[in-house]
């Protein structure tokens, strides 16, 4: 089946020919009838399926040239780096359309981006809290909206964004229509949709938490942070010139302290990218990791939704995940576009359960390799990874304080006056029975 199979308008064809795209996903087709016909619906489609297409082709499908300068389709998405991977989708696929697309997000200049939206537009992309900012100070108009798009809807739940949601269906009008995608269907995420979706279709791709075909995962058992900075060298050395390798660890603090511990060994070839970097420190070095200008690059799981980068060959998880879920999107940043990808997780004692979930949620078992002779790892710790002795029914009982008596001394009698102010009324009254009065 080839796009000229869906009912698309001839300028989304033309553009979706520039841009090499013949064969629809799974998804895309799956979804494009349901969403046509107006329903409400609640895409499942795993990291790499082509989700974003899914929902554009249709939204824009729909669209009708108006002379109101107001959104007609509003896409909210949670993080800033996929409001401008999905503009840059718009924009594509708008190249034979008059269609203005403007994105929004958080930690800039909010005048500056009111001034874009007055200016007229027609699709909005923006994360939660930025929309919300521009409707409350009336700089954005919402009640023209005809589509609704939530991206990646449990990752903006589970980042707090419930509330900031909820107020932005206030501004909208009663008559819309919902498209909502996720690549897992949590409780909370049900939940929600049941509230505020009507009958919603559901269009799934795959069964979430499914292998990736073209992934070879793989694993080594790593005792500690030391030793798991030695495994990666070796692995790094150990692949082709020109492989892109995206790195996971589980937090910001980590990311910095893998980053000071390897990036002598690897200079220019390597960058970082997480929450705490300035978004253009982050823009830049997610571009040059595409152009192919750095291969290394250090991310928290902020990355594994945010951002949409081609030819990554090789996943590295330096620790894995709590949520099973975050692995699965981990690993589907490799193994895209009909090619083969490696994931690598490094497993230490504590990460078994954890490993457990992954493996029952994918019905895959992990390849454990053995670890090359030459590779000796380190018994040592890092002060995070001590464990804490604790003495079950010993507290510290701290020392009785002794009566010190009161903080500060008595007064002097002289000091002890009180200023009282003369009542010349009442000093009569006490003194002849009644108030003196002048003649």
């Amino acid at each position: 089946m080839s796009f000229r199979d869906l009912n698309l308008k001839k300028p989304l064809w033309n553009a979706l020919d520039d841009l090499g795209y013949h064969e629809p996903t799974t998804i895309q087709v799956s979804g494009f009838k349901v969403m046509m016909s107006g329903a409400d619906t609640i895409g499942i489609a795993q990291t790499g399926t082509g989700k974003t297409l899914a929902y554009l082709l249709p939204c824009l499908c729909m669209w009708e040239f108006s002379k109101e300068p107001h959104p007609q389709i509003l896409i909210i998405v949670p993080t800033r780096e996929l409001v401008v991977q999905v503009v840059s989708e718009v924009e594509l696929l708008t190249k034979y359309m008059n269609v203005v697309v403007c994105g929004v997000y958080g930690g800039t200049n909010m005048n500056t981006q009111a001034a874009k939206v007055l200016q007229g537009l027609d699709v909005l992309v923006g994360t939660p809290g930025r929309i919300l900012d521009l409707a409350s100070s009336g700089s954005l108009q919402l009640k023209h909206v005809k589509k609704v798009v939530i991206d990646e809807v449990d990752e903006t739940l589970s980042l707090g964004f419930r509330p900031q949601l909820l107020n932005i269906f206030d501004f909208l009008p009663a008559k819309r229509q919902h498209m909502v995608f996720s690549a897992t269907l949590s409780e909370e995420v049900s939940l929600f949709l049941e509230d505020y979706l009507i009958t919603p279709v559901r269009v799934e791709a795959a069964r979430a938490g499914s292998p990736i075909e073209k992934i070879d995962q793989l694993a080594y058992r790593v005792p500690n942070f030391l030793s798991k900075v030695t495994m990666l060298r070796h692995l790094i050395q150990e692949t082709p010139i020109g492989s892109k390798i995206l790195i996971f660890v589980s937090s910001r603090a980590l990311a910095d302290l893998l980053f000071e511990e390897i990036e002598a060994n690897f200079q220019d070839n390597i960058g970082i990218i997480h929450s705490n970097k300035a978004q253009n420190f982050r823009f830049d070095t997610v571009q040059n990791f595409q152009t192919g200008a750095i291969r290394l690059l250090v991310a928290t799981d902020l990355i594994a939704r945010g951002i949409d980068v081609t030819d990554v060959s090789h996943v590295i998880n330096f620790d894995i995940p709590e949520s099973p879920e975050n692995y699965i999107h981990r690993i589907g940043r490799t193994g895209r576009a009909d090619k083969n990808g490696i994931a690598v997780s490094f497993i230490s004692e504590k990460d078994e359960s954890a490993l457990q979930t992954i493996q029952v949620l994918m019905q895959h078992q992990l390849m454990f390799i053995n670890v090359p002779e030459n590779i000796v790892f380190t018994e040592e710790l890092l002060e995070f990874e001590k464990p804490k002795i604790i003495i079950p029914g010993k507290t510290v009982k701290l020392p009785q304080r002794e009566n010190r008596g009161l903080s500060f001394h008595e007064k002097k009698a002289k000091n002890k006056k009180v200023n009282v102010r003369y009542d010349h009324k009442k000093a009569m009254q006490e003194k002849y029975g009644k108030p003196k009065r002048k003649r």
